[in-house]
């Protein structure tokens, strides 16, 4: 395995970071009179978002040093024979706080260490991310977590080749920032956010007042109303498609923040874990969120190991990651997105999936790269699609069922039990007895017999179930979520959606059909 480069140091916290002043817009005291906000409230807020701020800051310095400054071999393993902690305590504090979470954390400072997960702040272009930032300002309403995501930020797809007309630009966007254009590679389309907040139905009702023309009909019956079909149908989220803030259009979801930590930590639906197991540009940031979230990358990571052999590609690996969040959803079954979705949002983002995801392998003690290319001066950033290979052995491959998520783990508990024939009572004494064992391994979340008879199986029947799980786990929060969508949209906006997705999903058979052809021809 190549030597540790400087960005894998960074994102683990071995390298310190110098944060960039940051500033904040105070809302002043007749802003929080209007909109039935103490200034208390105001304060605390505005004290959370410059401590977000300054955070973000740090990572986007942190992703342009690690980028700008790329050293020689040499200089990397001088910069490794001098860090104060070696691999196996990085492994060691791994376990430490990844089996006892403390999401009780209120500020970036109790996070386990100073430059814990900057890896989840992916490289961006600084007029582009002004522009996604400025959006959550447009709302009065409190947002205390926000990210941007989709091919509206980060490209599925080559290039157009063409400059779009000013028509076919006002059409989607009506003042489209330049930024915009050019991030959007001649093809303008919707950017999507995510919006984390505290209180769920006073957020709407701040958000109706200033925003009334981005809801449907549902919200004449009171932001109790919006809140109860938010929180308690589908996964948790609410959206409003097809508005225009600062000349740009968007769809929001909002969603309560201690439902997203849950979903990250836990994988209780994977709607919105499974969105940010690819790469998004977070644009506010909270500490337990980032906790949350960082769990929720390696339980990605561990899934997919589970579902690949002793060999394979980061593409394939990446694909894999990607493809968890599709499998149970119903819009993949149906005539209504792209049926080359994963493939390309992974051939077009490899560099990003690797900053995402290069640490967190790093860290694991069972999979590696094996590839000459990591042998290249700037191969984090330039490299191809490399090898990487996965230890087999039942004890490690034991382990990692054992540190999957706990609703996750659960279900797939529950089909092996069945497999097994194993009674219930057995199998509850069982589970007691390995509590019991050994309390400290249990608690570091180390598998036993179970978990290795699991990791044992026949590898296509073990993946066959691991699916079977995901689906499970998917499935039902995706579809109702859906079907809630002519109620919170409205139908105008929800055929809109509809159709521009059932054009999306022609437009890649075509192509699928046309690059099949290509191949046939080829070959014979």
């Amino acid at each position: 395995m190549a030597a540790p480069t400087r960005v894998s140091f960074l994102l683990r916290g071995r390298l310190p970071l110098r944060p960039r002043p940051t500033t904040t817009r105070p809302l002043p005291f007749a802003t929080a009179r209007r909109y039935g906000t103490s200034v208390e409230d105001k304060n605390e807020l505005n004290k959370k978002t410059r401590e977000s701020a300054q955070h973000d800051a740090a990572a986007d310095q942190a992703t342009d040093t690690s980028r700008s400054d790329t050293n020689s071999s040499r200089a990397i393993a001088d910069e490794a024979s001098s860090a104060s902690d070696s691999e196996s305590s990085v492994v060691s504090d791994l376990k430490d706080w990844e089996s006892n979470p403390n999401f009780k954390i209120e500020s970036f400072s109790d996070l386990p260490h100073a430059n814990f997960g900057v890896n989840q702040h992916i490289p961006f272009d600084a007029e582009f991310k002004e522009v996604l930032k400025a959006i959550p300002w447009a709302f009065r309403a409190p947002i205390r977590y926000a990210f941007a995501y989709g091919s509206g930020v980060f490209p599925q797809s080559k290039p157009i080749g063409r400059t779009p007309t000013a028509e076919e630009i006002k059409a989607i966007h009506p003042k489209c920032p330049p930024a915009v254009q050019r991030a959007q590679d001649g093809t303008p389309k919707m950017i999507d956010f995510i919006f984390g907040v505290s209180h769920t139905q006073h957020w709407h009702s701040l958000n109706m007042k200033q925003h009334r023309d981005h809801y449907s009909g549902l919200a004449t019956l009171g932001s109790g109303a919006v809140s109860f079909v938010q929180d308690k149908m589908g996964a948790g989220v609410y959206f409003n498609p097809y508005v225009v803030v600062n000349g740009i259009l968007i769809k929001y979801g909002v969603v309560l923040l201690k439902t997203l930590e849950e979903d990250l930590a836990s994988w209780e639906t994977l709607y919105l874990a499974g969105r940010l197991h690819k790469p998004v540009k977070i644009l506010r940031d909270d500490p337990k969120i980032r906790l949350a979230n960082q769990i929720n990358l390696l339980s990605a990571l561990r899934t997919a190991l589970l579902l690949l052999p002793p060999k394979f590609t980061e593409e394939e690996l990446y694909a894999t990651i990607a493809g968890i969040s599709y499998l149970g959803d119903p819009r993949m079954a149906l005539p209504t997105e792209n049926p080359s979705k994963v493939k390309n949002i992974v051939g077009n983002n490899m560099a990003n999936f690797r900053r995402l995801y290069l640490p967190l392998i790093e860290t694991l003690p069972n999979v590696e790269f094996n590839d000459p290319g990591t042998s290249a001066k700037d191969w984090v950033w330039e490299a191809g699609n490399l090898n990487l290979v996965q230890d087999m052995d039942p004890v490690k491959r034991g382990n990692m069922v054992r540190r999957l998520p706990k609703s996750f783990r659960s279900r797939l508990y529950f089909q092996y039990q069945r497999k097994f024939a194993i009674p219930q009572l057995e199998f509850n004494k069982m589970m007691e007895e390995s509590k019991n064992e050994d309390s400290i391994s249990f608690k570091r979340r180390e598998g036993g017999g179970f978990e290795q008879r699991i990791v044992q199986d026949d590898p296509a029947e073990l993946r066959s179930y691991i699916r079977e799980v995901i689906k499970q786990t998917i499935s039902w929060p995706a579809t109702t979520q859906s079907l809630k969508g002519p109620l919170t949209s409205g139908w105008k906006r929800t055929w809109r959606y509809l159709m521009e997705k059932m054009a999306k999903y022609r437009e890649g058979k075509a192509k699928e059909t046309e690059e099949k052809k290509e191949s046939e021809e080829e070959k014979a």
